[in-house]
């Protein structure tokens, strides 16, 4: 059903002028799908919880060490770098870009405490 969608609007993208949105809606529309917008009757799922499980296969991308689940924060936590991860509706996101240092923050208390 998906890949007939695909198509119409890929042919339809083609045939006008119309702004794509608005072409995209009448081809979703036509199929039976609606777009996201148009689900707002659908019920709130709660987010979901991650499972402390995963932690015997999850290591830290950049040292490769084992990770501790910080509940309270929902991060995965590399003590040794000093890294936090998220976790997003239950899934950890191991994108070191994504992470937060935590040890800066104790540096610059041990800092100001001086």
């Amino acid at each position: 059903m998906l890949s007939g969608a695909r198509g119409r609007l890929a042919s339809a993208l083609r045939r006008t002028s119309a702004a794509p949105y608005a072409v995209a809606c009448r081809c979703l529309h036509a199929s039976g799908t609606r777009p996201l917008a148009d689900q707002s009757n659908k019920t709130e799922e709660p987010p979901r919880a991650f499972d402390p499980a995963l932690l015997e296969f999850l290591v830290c991308p950049l040292s490769k060490k084992p990770l501790r689940y910080e509940a309270s924060t929902n991060e995965l936590i590399n003590e040794e770098l000093g890294i936090a991860y998220p976790i997003i509706d239950g899934i950890p996101n191991m994108i070191p870009q994504a992470a937060r240092m935590t040890h800066q923050s104790k540096k610059q208390e041990e800092v100001e405490q001086r």
